[in-house]
């Protein structure tokens, strides 16, 4: 099955994840919505189906005592049509906007606020003989299949469980009054309709967790997808490798050019230097300019010797400063009094004043 995967081993990345939503793809179950239709629609009729009753009654008296005096025209006819449709109309949209309202929010619940015209774009995949036999016979299709198969048997076996238990009451119904069948009537169909969708919300329950692992594994990318988009993203690591080499070049050689401007070098003997400069009309305290190790502290000696920068070794200090204070920084006050000295020292070799 490796194979047939593209050995896709890693899990999406929150870009590939983006791409997929804006598409339309997003996990979620279909059954969820059916399952929670029924039963709502269930609820609704059970509970309104009283007042439901008696407007469909009074309209129908309303309707028929007029019937010795109709006069059947087109223009009768026209408004009787239309006079139904907006008794129903009135009649049913509790329902039906009890209905819409429950549709759309387990939708949201599911996906959140998605809106996408891929999935109705025109594809030729989309009418490819091929492509359709390969979704005809894939494991989803086969999924779907085995989900239709078992709603009819729980929809058939509940039906038949309770009409059998009802059975043994059927003969009493001779008895009873029109308005009494039909409250048995509806009861019992209540019965069925609410098994059966609590039976259908665990399926759908099960379907959404089934849908959501087939989401993920159909969304995991290959190891070079991840290294491509990686590149897209972040650029080539062999140019940003290039780039930050010839930051480092530019730096270093405005280093370097900083260095005649040095007041002093402090050094340890063997691999540190650390060139200090200070005016102190502009400067609340010393500045590094320069600071190297091994080669580029040897080239930074270099250079002060042929600008006849004074050197000064002091192991400890150069260290300090080398590691605490970075290129354009002014020395911290804890070092201030042994920098000054050496300051002194360097102002009093030239004839300078501090």
């Amino acid at each position: 099955m490796a194979w047939f995967k593209e050995d896709r081993t890693e899990p999406a990345t929150p870009k590939r994840r983006t791409e997929a939503r804006k598409k339309g793809q997003v996990a979620k179950s279909r059954e969820i919505p059916t399952a929670i239709i029924i039963l709502v629609a269930s609820t609704i009729l059970y509970l309104y189906g009283y007042y439901l009753n008696n407007t469909l009654i009074a309209f129908s008296r309303q309707f028929w005592a007029h019937a010795n005096s109709m006069h059947v025209s087109p223009l009768y006819l026209d408004h009787a049509g239309r006079y139904i449709l907006q008794a129903l109309s009135w009649a049913l949209s509790p329902l039906f906007i009890g209905l819409i309202f429950v549709c759309l929010l387990t939708n949201y619940i599911q996906t959140g606020f998605i809106l996408s015209a891929d999935p109705i774009t025109p594809r030729l995949s989309r009418i490819n003989p091929i492509s359709g036999l390969g979704r005809l016979f894939s494991l989803s299709a086969f999924v779907e299949l085995l989900k239709s198969i078992l709603k009819l048997f729980v929809i058939a076996y509940i039906t038949y469980r309770i009409i059998i238990h009802e059975l043994p009451h059927l003969p009493a119904l001779s008895t009873l009054s029109i308005n009494q069948i039909i409250s048995y009537m509806v009861r019992i169909s209540f019965n069925i309709c609410i098994k059966v969708g609590l039976v259908l919300f665990i399926i759908a329950c099960l379907d959404y967790l089934y849908q959501r692992y087939q989401y993920e594994q159909n969304l995991r990318m290959t190891k070079q997808e991840v290294k491509e988009e990686y590149r897209e993203r972040e650029g080539d690591p062999k140019i940003k490798a290039r780039i930050r080499s010839l930051q480092r070049q530019i730096a270093r050689r405005r280093m370097m050019q900083a260095v005649p401007k040095a007041d002093v070098v402090i050094t340890n003997p063997i691999r540190l230097a650390v060139a200090l400069k200070y005016e102190h009309k502009k400067m609340v305290a010393p500045e590094v300019v320069a600071k190297g190790a091994g080669l580029l502290a040897e080239r930074i000696k270099q250079i002060a010797r042929a600008h006849n920068i004074t050197i000064v070794e002091n192991e400890w200090l150069a260290q300090i400063l080398y590691k605490t204070v970075e290129v354009g920084q002014t020395i911290p006050p804890t070092l201030y009094k042994a920098v000054a000295e050496i300051l002194a020292y360097v102002y009093r070799l030239k004839g300078k004043r501090l």
